[in-house]
């Protein structure tokens, strides 16, 4: 069964300082387009990856994210005790000067200090450490491709859809080809009025045997049997592709495109009312497959 190349998935593992969370979300594009959005991947792992989403995803434009939530003890933060201890001795110094300046004020209690310190300058801040090293890295990876299955998951939920939608198309597009069929004889016949009415018109005797000739001439010009059966042919093949190929995306639009072909020059030669406005609903169809097409993977 095809996929589609939307899909999303999420994945989570627990490591010692916290929770790590995996984000993918893909949507249709030509190629492997992957963005990681993230900087708590080492560098050295980043190409790693890419090779893990391009291997599991196959295409599509993807967007990798990585998020972490730190534990409470970790996420705690730090108080710079030696900062903290010199700037301490330098108002420990000041307040001297303080009091051989001004003997009448009290500077024995310096209980009130602590509080205005913390607020000082770099004094505190979060802890700095890598999140994901070497030690658990496994872990994260084991999240990573749990999250590459999610996205599989999703997109072949999605292909399903796509696969009873476009299959619907194709089905319509061929019954549309039946019933240009049934106007043929018409259209044969209306072209050859059109002729003999034109000649009543200008009152002229023709040469029967050559105006004859010339009919058949003139409507096998017109004739649209090799367009019916090329264009029945590439519906076959586009569902010969669609059931067979496990990535058909690309081949299913070039046949689309094909197909497009033999509807245009259809359109073109039939020269009747009814079956140029059967050649507008399959054009309609056609650009639906198109659409969709470009969504399969």
């Amino acid at each position: 069964m095809i996929q589609s190349m939307t899909g999303y998935g999420k994945a989570e593992t627990m490591l010692e300082s916290g929770k790590i969370s995996v984000e993918i979300r893909s949507l249709n594009g030509k190629n492997a387009d992957i963005s990681i959005k993230t900087t708590l991947l080492p560098k050295d792992k980043e190409l790693y990856v890419r090779q893990l989403v391009a291997e599991g995803l196959k295409r599509g434009s993807i967007d990798v994210f990585v998020n972490f939530e730190a534990n409470a003890a970790e996420s705690a933060k730090q108080i710079n005790q030696e900062l903290v201890m010199e700037y301490f001795r330098q108002i420990n110094e000041l307040s001297g000067k303080l009091c051989s300046e001004f003997p009448n004020i009290d500077m024995t209690d310096y209980s009130f200090l602590l509080p205005t310190i913390l607020r000082m300058p770099d004094v505190i801040d979060a802890k700095k450490t890598d999140v994901i090293n070497d030690d658990n890295w496994p872990a994260v990876e084991a999240c990573i491709r749990e999250a590459i299955d999610r996205v599989n998951e999703f997109r072949s939920r999605e292909g399903e859809i796509l696969y009873k939608d476009v299959t619907a198309k194709v089905a319509s597009i061929l019954s549309y080809v039946d019933q240009v069929e049934a106007h043929e004889k018409e259209r044969t016949e209306a072209i050859r009025e059109k002729i003999l009415g034109r000649f009543e018109e200008l009152k002229l005797e023709p040469d029967q045997s050559r105006l004859e000739q010339e009919m058949i001439y003139y409507i096998e010009k017109l004739d649209i049997n090799e367009e019916k059966v090329r264009l029945r042919q590439h519906c076959r093949y586009f569902m010969d592709t669609i059931d067979s190929d496990p990535q058909p995306g690309k081949k299913l639009g070039f046949i689309a495109q094909e197909m497009g072909r033999e509807i245009n020059t259809t359109g073109s030669k039939a020269n009747n009312t009814d079956i140029q406005r059967i050649v507008v609903r399959m054009k309609d169809e056609l650009e639906k497959i198109k659409e969709q097409s470009l969504n399969i993977l």
